[in-house]
């Protein structure tokens, strides 16, 4: 890990040279190249130029304590108090900027909730998950973008897709991924029995022409009229648009815009991104020996949460995590909730790689 750390530091001192080359004016790509790079290597050397810091700070107050001073011997032990636990924090956030980097990390994301088991109450509790994520994204400062809503008339969804478009979105939700358990009593009970209901959430990676190509011959595309909630216009204009992508049998329903061209473009990135994660899961399957203990394997069939309404608790299952914070997290406050599950992945891929046992550098 140091020689690593030592090559990365390296790098980056290299590429800050580079970078003051005046003749790099001339060469605008190779100038954005160099300059992205730098920025990926600065937080890592910045950690771990911190990391010697400290190193040298515990060294020189532990060289106090064989001094024979009673009062700097003192000092020394108030310093090594505040330093170690800091050493031990630096060291393990410079083991995790280390991991390997999840290609897909910084892309905007494709979100699809579907109402499972349950009926009309899955898809109340989809809306109310659905709202819960775009607050979350409104305190991003995320842009979340609806792509096509199949709602219910009482409320809520059995199915709605939308884009969100931020800074590393994937990276924050991608393990939000799975099936979504709910335990209320429905508005319609009325002997107050509690139902279990399920939704599928899918958290997929936007992809880019250069990720994904298709066909324009492999497209078979119908327009329609569009249904439901939006007045006297969605009857009289074929402007809903329907993709089916033959080679893969994926279909996209896109009906939010009132333009058919805007339809259109909007349906075409969902296809892509569903299409980029059927690659991705083929993959995960292919190197699945190999990647017990990465993350993004998009195996999806397993209960992840569960929502207990009369308890107000939200349980992790993956991690046997539970939070009595129900109301909050439906209010889209989920960052405690997120940062567990994501600190839970980022220990297995420390241990997958035996970095859990490192001592010290």
């Amino acid at each position: 890990m140091f020689d690593k750390l030592e090559e990365v530091e390296r790098r980056y001192l290299e590429v800050e040279a580079k970078l003051s080359d005046p003749a790099l004016g001339s060469k605008p790509n190779e100038f954005r190249r160099l300059s992205q790079e730098h920025s990926s290597l600065k937080e890592v050397v910045e950690e771990y130029r911190h990391f010697k810091k400290l190193k040298e700070d515990i060294k020189g107050n532990k060289e106090l304590l064989e001094d024979g001073d009673s009062e700097m011997e003192a000092l020394a032990r108030t310093e090594l108090e505040e330093l170690e636990p800091e050493f031990e924090s630096t060291k393990r956030n410079l083991q995790i900027l280390l991991l390997p980097k999840d290609p897909n990390d910084d892309k905007n994301v494709v979100l699809e909730l579907r109402g499972g088991a349950g009926g009309d109450e899955a898809a109340l509790f989809a809306g109310d998950l659905f709202r819960a994520y775009c607050r979350f994204a409104e305190r991003q400062g995320w842009k979340v973008d609806l792509m096509s809503a199949n709602e219910l008339g009482i409320g809520g969804y059995k199915e709605v897709v939308a884009m969100i478009s931020g800074d590393r979105v994937f990276s924050r939700l991608k393990h939000e991924a799975g099936v979504h358990r709910v335990q209320r009593v429905p508005q319609t009970e009325s002997q107050g029995r509690i139902h279990t209901s399920t939704i599928t959430v899918a958290v997929l990676p936007e992809a880019e022409e250069v990720d994904v190509t298709i066909n324009p011959a492999d497209l078979k595309i119908d327009v329609f009229r569009a249904g439901g909630a939006g007045g006297q216009h969605v009857n009289t204009t074929d402007s809903a648009v329907r993709m089916t992508h033959i080679p893969t049998g994926v279909i996209v329903n896109c009906q939010d815009e009132r333009s058919q061209i805007k339809n259109r473009e909007k349906a075409l990135k969902v296809l892509r991104a569903r299409i980029y994660e059927i690659e991705r899961e083929k993959a995960a399957r292919e190197y699945a020996d190999d990647r017990k203990s990465m993350v993004g394997t998009g195996d999806r069939s397993e209960r992840i949460r569960t929502y207990n309404y009369p308890q107000g608790r939200v349980t992790d299952h993956r991690i046997g995590l539970t939070l009595h914070q129900l109301p909050e997290i439906m209010e889209g406050k989920l960052d405690e909730l997120l940062d567990r599950v994501q600190a839970f992945y980022q220990m297995e891929q420390l241990k997958s790689q035996g970095l859990e046992k490192t001592a010290s550098l």
